[in-house]
This record gives C-alpha cells, structure tokens and sequence, in this order.
C-alpha cells in the first residue's frame, strides 16, 4: 500500500526531487507539480490562489492523500492570512490534507518547543526580513536574520550544502534554541545532524519540515530523518496511521 504526497513548487525549482524523493520512507510516494511563481513570474496572492487550486486538484487525481504548498517565501510573503488563504485553496482544490512550507515550519518550532530562532536565508535581506516579520508574527522570536542574496534560483540550486552548514555554524548564538535554513531550492539535507553537533541545537530546513510534516499529517509509522525534528512528537495524526 502506497500513501503519496503531493507537492506543488515552483517552476524553476530543481532541487525538491534530488533532496526529498529519496528522504520519504518506503511506502510514501511523493508527486510534484510546478507553477510559474517566482522571480519574473511572481504574481500577487490573489492571482496565484486560482492556480494553487487547480494544481492541487491535479495531485488529488494522483491520489495524493496531503498536499503542501511548498515554497518558503511565496508561503509567508501575507502573513499569517496569507497561509491560511493558501490552505484554503489547497482544500477547496480537494485535498484531504493540506500543508505549506509556512506551516510545516511552524508545526516543527512547535513540537521543538523552540521560539528564539536565527534564520538564514539565500534571499534578498528584505526577503529574509519579510520571512522574519512573518515568524514574529507567528509567535516567535527571531535573533538573527541573514540573507546571502544568491542570484536567483541558478545559484541556489549550484550552491553546495557545505555553504550552508558553515554559515550556519558562522551564525552561532547561545541564546538560540533552533536555527532555520529556509529555501525550497537549496541543499541542506546531507548537512543538518553535523551542524547540529556542532552549534547542539535543532537545525530545520524548508524541505526537511515539509518531510516530516506532510509524514505527521498522513500518520505514517516510519518518520526516519535527518535531525532532531524527526525525534519529536508528531501532531495528533488526522488518519488512521500508514503502514501502523
């Protein structure tokens, strides 16, 4: 038996497959579907809400049992309102289960118990600031924001997952109790648990929290992962569990 996730990201996002395909347990697929949404295609919410719900209906013809909306900074760009907006096209678009990076995030500070936060970035510093205001926004405190402004999702992809395990460790604050390494289109996977022993805290990345809470929302009983996260409680599951 086969759960999927449905995954729906933007176009020029060459990362997801290569960083999260292999990191679902046996027996959860994942299935993606692009929308033009960044960059020079970025578009208001309004107009990127109807386009949300068709993809979503298209992984619910997949099967796809929970759909994330899965791009950090399109996410938080409104605010609160503005997740809970995309959540609502994802249902309206027929998804039994809906998620988006935002949210993810937010599940994972929480079953952390994690509120002061450094955030780093390959944004602009304005974006990565806008990403700050949201998690001020959401409850929590955000010591240090950086953003290394790469140019565009070229570099993201290109940039190797050394870069960012130094500029986490770079980044290190005793009064941190988790760092988060936001972008759907970087690499980060490989690197969490080193840069967790290092700084001996939590470490959270875009794709991993979509991993673990897209996992959490279908119930599943193997959420294996990298990093601390995935030795935290789950959300109570909104299913009967996959595989239980």
């Amino acid at each position: 038996m086969t759960a999927r996730v449905g995954l729906i990201i933007p176009s020029s996002n060459r990362m997801v497959e290569d960083e999260m395909n292999h990191a679902f347990p046996p027996g959860v697929r994942a299935h993606v579907t692009r929308l033009r949404m960044t960059g020079d295609s970025r578009m208001p919410l309004d107009q990127l809400l109807p386009r949300v719900e068709e993809a979503a209906r298209a992984l619910v013809d997949a099967r796809c049992e929970v759909v994330a909306f899965h791009c950090t900074a399109n996410s938080m760009d409104e605010g609160r309102g503005g997740e809970e907006r995309i959540l609502a096209a994802l249902t309206r678009g027929g998804a039994a289960r809906a998620t988006t990076t935002a949210t993810a995030i937010r599940h994972a500070l929480d079953a952390l118990r994690a509120r002061r936060i450094v955030l780093i970035t390959p944004y602009t510093q304005a974006t990565t600031d806008h990403e700050a205001e949201f998690l001020h926004e959401a409850g929590y405190q955000v010591l240090h924001a950086k953003g290394f402004a790469l140019a565009g999702s070229d570099a993201y992809c290109a940039t190797p997952s050394q870069f960012w395990r130094d500029r986490l460790i770079e980044a290190a604050r005793p009064d941190a109790e988790v760092y988060f390494l936001s972008c759907a289109a970087i690499s980060n996977l490989g690197i969490i648990e080193e840069a967790e022993a290092r700084l001996g805290r939590p470490v959270i990345t875009s794709n991993q929290a979509v991993i673990w809470d897209t996992l959490c929302a279908l119930g599943a009983s193997d959420r294996r992962g990298p990093g601390r996260l995935f030795a935290a409680p789950a959300p109570t599951p909104q299913r009967e569990p996959v595989g239980a």
